[in-house]
């Protein structure tokens, strides 16, 4: 068993066991990567402010998010492919939530069902929902997130049309992946990983194949797809969903002080500032320079969280100290999953507990709940001086 000390540790792990194609799924962005890349870059900009003589005793880094209880304002963001990560993923990940008493999201996008993750743990779990043309599938869709108890519906809202991604296109990204001469030489020295994928539960994406009329394999999948998000989603459809839905709402994907206010008028339980993971409009800001403007905007009306380039416990740290009632991580996640599965994500989840704990403590804090920009050094250009339009 390696010494695993940071979430880098497990990155390596991951890239050596998981086929090229999936690893690149989950580490690159669209075009250049300029977003990818700042998304953990700016992070960097954030100084934090060491306070001493301080009782660090009786620590407590709980909290809550949409009012449910969590170990630490973190929670598993919706990852699509995730089952092509590890055989299983979005169940062993939803177990290591469960386990660790954080939120996990499953992606409409995922390998195993909503079905299956309910069958699997019987802690609820938040559902993320892509919107398509199909209004019939998402309404079952929707209904079945219900009748498995899913605590909160997540839309995502930055994937009407999907953003270029080259190693994606260049990979032949696919689940189950397409045999190439390629793509072999590459399986061929993952064993470890087609041994336990052949033993699988699903291999497809197990929302979509079977509630689809005419959706039977990958071939029909990747054509319907490809039609099927919702050029003509607009904040009336956002209501409606949520009217549908009738429970807790959690709008992802919002970038822009105007967006915030739009997500605050349809009712929105929480936001959440990302850009995708740098995965859709590439050059857009970093979510945590784009952070101190929407909550400029909203103030405390809605419950704000962040997601995109959180790599650490600090990082969380950081957020929470801008501002930020809560976070999510995902490529984290993965790459815990995809080095070692369950016991992966559970101590990737260990990890960022543990640097967030600790850092709490140096900074003076005994509390998460009173984490501030008093606790960082902030430049004074942080997020930009763009000209107002």
């Amino acid at each position: 068993m390696p010494v695993i000390t940071n979430i880098g540790d497990l990155k390596r792990i991951y890239e050596r066991r998981v086929p090229r194609m999936f690893y690149d799924y989950c580490e690159s962005g669209s075009w250049t990567e300029q977003t990818f890349r700042e998304n953990t870059s700016d992070f960097d900009k954030l100084r934090l402010r060491q306070r001493v003589a301080v009782d660090m005793s009786g620590r407590s880094t709980a909290g809550q998010m949409i009012g449910q209880d969590v170990a630490m304002p973190v929670a598993l963001a919706p990852v699509g492919l995730t089952g092509m990560q590890h055989a299983d993923g979005e169940i062993k990940a939803a177990k290591a939530a469960k386990a660790f008493g954080v939120p996990f999201t499953l992606s409409t996008m995922s390998i195993n069902s909503i079905e299956d993750v309910a069958e699997a743990t019987n802690a609820p779990f938040w559902f993320q929902l892509y919107t398509m043309k199909d209004d019939d599938y998402i309404k079952r869709l929707i209904q079945r997130a219900k009748d498995a108890n899913c605590s909160a519906l997540v839309i995502t809202l930055d994937l009407q049309i999907l953003g270029q991604r080259h190693k994606d296109l260049k990979n032949g990204l696919s689940a189950p992946p397409k045999l190439t001469p390629k793509t072999i030489l590459n399986l061929a020295t993952k064993w470890a990983w087609g041994i336990e994928m052949l033993q699988a539960k699903r291999r497809e994406f197990g929302n979509i194949v079977g509630h689809v009329h005419g959706i039977s394999d990958a071939s029909s999948l990747g054509a319907w797809t490809a039609e099927q998000f919702d050029l003509t989603l607009d904040w009336a459809k956002i209501a409606k969903l949520k009217e549908q839905w009738g429970g807790k709402v959690i709008l992802k994907g919002i970038l822009d002080a105007e967006d915030a206010k739009m997500a605050l008028k349809v009712g929105a339980d929480a936001i959440v500032v990302s850009n995708h993971g740098g995965r859709q409009l590439d050059g857009a800001v970093s979510s945590i320079s784009a952070l101190p403007s929407i909550l400029d905007a909203v103030g405390d009306q809605v419950e704000v969280h962040l997601d995109s380039g959180i790599r650490s416990g600090q990082d969380v740290l950081k957020a929470l100290a801008m501002g930020a009632k809560g976070t999510m991580i995902g490529r984290a996640f993965v790459y815990g999953l995809g080095a070692m599965g369950q016991k992966g994500v559970q101590t990737a989840l260990e990890v960022i507990h543990k640097e967030l704990d600790t850092t709490m403590a140096l900074c003076g804090e005994t509390n998460v709940a009173n984490l501030g920009r008093h606790n960082l050094l902030i430049p004074e250009d942080f997020g930009g001086r763009w000209q107002k339009t």
